[in-house]
């Protein structure tokens, strides 16, 4: 059987099987249906790997009232196959996901009824139709949000979750400024550590840092073009669909992959002054010098990223400008790669 993605499978779910058990038994059910939340699908990363536990035909119905009886219509109702995937869902033994099974007893459907207010409260710690605070923003984590704002909604007959989505859409100005400073001033906090550790003979301490330091810049690049950065399993998925993201990958991978540290700081510097550069083009802060430069007097080369932080922190306002093409402004010279370790 041919693998289906995830979300495109609970689209037709809901349009060929949920909808018309709906019509039939509750014709004129005001609700909303989509597929959000947590999942590898959600965020289009899911592939036939993703079968083992809590993937299939599965969707969230919101009505716009209680309706404790949806879910037995729906396990009465529903067909026990769905385009060859089993309706089903059992327990995984040992962990509490759920995998797709036969079943010649009562089904236990994909189809979750809720309130839509308490799903989003429960998900995001507020409710974004509320109104959402700067607190809201800088509190809660990219991959929640990143969560809420992917997949798809199959019918917003509430006209609410739509226009929930939308304010979560992207952090406001002042906050994407502050969220940015943040990934910066990390960035500050270590880039000298690569070269300090192999001074003091421990490379593999280096190699951690430069590590750290490389998710780091690939979360800033994710954050630079408007995209939620999702936790670590798919951060290097999300990252190498942006625009551009080919030219940075193996400077990137360069760093990993360096055995001194001279090597691995001479990657990082070329990433450091691509993504630095990529940065003044937003117009959000003050352009500042991408260059590297000297640790003070210790022979380390760093970009000196608390500079970036400040520039944030001041910036008090105006209108985004420039155009983000991750990996791409300016484009990183080949010949600088073969010179990386020097």
């Amino acid at each position: 059987m041919d693998f289906i993605p995830g979300l495109e499978l609970s689209r037709r779910f809901y349009a060929e099987a949920v909808r018309p058990v709906l019509d039939r038994h509750r014709p004129g059910l005001v609700h909303s249906a989509a597929l959000i939340g947590p999942g590898s699908e959600v965020l289009g990363f899911d592939s036939a790997r993703s079968a083992d536990h809590d993937w299939g035909p599965r969707l969230l119905l919101f009505p716009q009232e209680p309706e404790p009886e949806l879910d037995d219509l729906l396990a009465r109702e529903l067909p026990r196959e769905f385009l060859g995937y089993s309706t089903h869902f059992a327990d995984n033994e040992g962990d509490p996901t759920r995998r797709m099974a036969p079943v010649d007893g009562p089904l236990r459907h994909g189809v979750v009824v809720t309130e839509l207010g308490g799903w989003l409260s429960g998900r995001l710690g507020f409710d974004p139709l509320r109104g959402i605070t700067r607190a809201d923003w800088l509190a809660t984590p990219a991959q929640a949000l990143a969560e809420v704002t992917g997949g798809a909604v199959f019918h917003d007959g509430l006209a609410r979750l739509g226009p929930a989505r939308r304010r979560l859409g992207w952090y406001p100005d002042d906050v994407w400024r502050e969220v940015l400073s943040g990934q910066w001033r990390r960035i500050a906090q270590e880039e000298a550590f690569v070269g300090r550790c192999g001074e003091a003979g421990d490379e593999l301490g280096s190699a951690v840092v430069a590590a750290r330091l490389v998710r780091d810049l690939m979360r800033l690049c994710l954050l630079m073009a408007r995209r939620y950065p999702p936790y670590s399993k798919w951060l290097g998925s999300a990252f190498a669909r942006l625009p551009g993201a080919s030219e940075l990958t193996p400077v990137l991978t360069g760093a990993l992959a360096a055995t001194t540290w001279p090597e691995r700081e001479g990657f990082l510097v070329i990433a450091y002054e691509t993504v630095a550069a990529q940065h003044n083009d937003l117009g959000l802060t003050e352009p500042l010098d991408p260059g590297v430069r000297g640790f003070h007097s210790r022979p380390f080369r760093v970009l000196d990223a608390g500079r970036r932080a400040g520039a944030g922190e001041r910036r008090g306002g105006g209108p985004m400008g420039g155009q983000h093409r991750c990996a791409g402004t300016p484009g990183v010279d080949p010949g600088r790669l073969g010179r990386a370790g020097s």
